[in-house]
């Protein structure tokens, strides 16, 4: 098992150079090492070119760090698409990464840039996936049809993919979420594991690269779980029929209500305290957890298709961004083999009565793949 790094071990708020090389002669390295974390990310690949000591710096882990505190890092959207080979009939993941800083604009047309990145060595198929700091990870899912308990994790400072402490179960199909710093899985355990079981959930530690057990009170009554999500300190976990939700801070789990299991189905976003996702009525929908009630978010029904097939959300910087599938990207035979993706930026508000409104900021085909391909997941991850 490859060592992953330390969290902590990027606190050191003084900068020495491997090679001893100033950075920007007329100043210390330290102070050449703020002047940096302030420049825009997209700005990076051409100051890697400048010198040899400017690009070991901008990949290394004080830099991010020095990102974080002066609160300059950024945030990207990840996506996962599941690919198919026509020529085959095989399947085969692929990572992107899209930064919603970045609007390339030719009169009113507006694009953005996607970017492939490293070829993760193995993904199950039911892996479920979190972003903490800058590291993407990959958890459990099914090899062969036989749960895994395998994490994987990919540094998306240094562009690689490490294998991380494995769980104490294996999972396909759970959910998780990420609070306090620490990451939770729920469910999708082997039925001998699941019922009452200590090991129905656990925590893995990044500072630690440990799994721990979460006691869990209530009785189980599904195994897998289809959406999760963390709102306001809690994780919610959605199974077919009900679901529950579990407070780190006093260690209680409860019953979701009867409101919100009815009008969860599918992958979920929260912005600003609401979750939001897609329902087969066509509507994106938000829930508040303080009214416990279903709104429809009102203005994007005009500039969205009235049905977002595998559709996927991300809160990214605070905008809802929403990744779905496409019936094609035109006609003649070669055409009909292959299948758009969209993506859409949305501005989501709550006005003074409690209605949730949005706002289109951008949308476009994001990438084009062969029919019979699927987008897995997209997630933010801020560098």
């Amino acid at each position: 098992m490859a060592d992953l790094p330390n969290p902590s071990s990027s606190d050191s708020t003084e900068f020495h150079h491997p090679h001893n090389q100033s950075l920007i002669p007329i100043l210390s390295n330290d102070v050449a090492l703020q002047c940096l974390a302030r420049i825009p990310r997209v700005h990076h690949p051409f100051l890697s070119l400048v010198c040899k000591s400017w690009r070991s710096t901008l990949y290394s882990p004080l830099f991010h760090a020095t990102r974080c505190q002066l609160n300059t890092v950024q945030s990207f959207l990840f996506f996962n698409v599941r690919l198919f080979n026509p020529k085959d009939s095989t399947f085969s993941f692929k990572w992107y990464s899209l930064d919603p800083s970045t609007v390339f604009s030719t009169n009113t047309y507006k694009s953005r840039t996607l970017i492939p990145i490293s070829p993760s060595p193995f993904q199950p198929i039911g892996a479920c996936f979190v972003s903490l700091g800058r590291f993407l990870y990959v958890i459990g899912g099914s090899i062969h049809d036989i749960p895994s308990p395998n994490m994987w994790v990919f540094d998306c400072l240094t562009n690689k993919w490490e294998m991380g402490p494995r769980m104490r179960v294996g999972r396909e199909f759970a959910a998780s979420g990420v609070m306090n710093g620490m990451i939770y899985v729920v469910g999708g355990c082997v039925v001998d594991n699941w019922a009452r079981s200590m090991n129905w959930a656990e925590v893995f530690d990044p500072v630690s690269r440990s799994w721990a057990a979460v006691p869990c009170q209530i009785e189980i009554k599904e195994k897998w779980m289809h959406a999760s999500a963390v709102i306001e300190g809690r994780m919610y976990a959605m199974a077919d029929r009900g679901g529950v939700v579990f407070e780190p801070g006093a260690g209680e789990w409860g019953m979701v209500s009867t409101e919100l299991d009815m009008g969860w189905r599918g992958r979920a976003a929260v912005v600003d305290g609401v979750l939001y996702c897609y329902d087969y009525l066509g509507k994106i929908k938000g829930f508040d957890v303080g009214e416990n009630k279903w709104k429809e978010l009102k203005g994007v029904d005009k500039n969205l298709p009235k049905f977002l097939c595998g559709a996927t959300m991300a809160n990214v910087g605070g905008k809802l961004f929403v990744v779905w599938e496409g019936n094609g990207n035109g006609k003649g035979k070669e055409n009909e083999k292959e299948m758009e993706v969209f993506c859409a930026e949305i501005s989501v508000s709550k006005d003074d009565c409690g209605d949730l409104w949005g706002l289109i900021v951008w949308s476009d085909v994001i990438i084009t793949v062969p029919k019979g391909s699927s987008v897995v997941h997209c997630l933010e991850v801020r560098l």
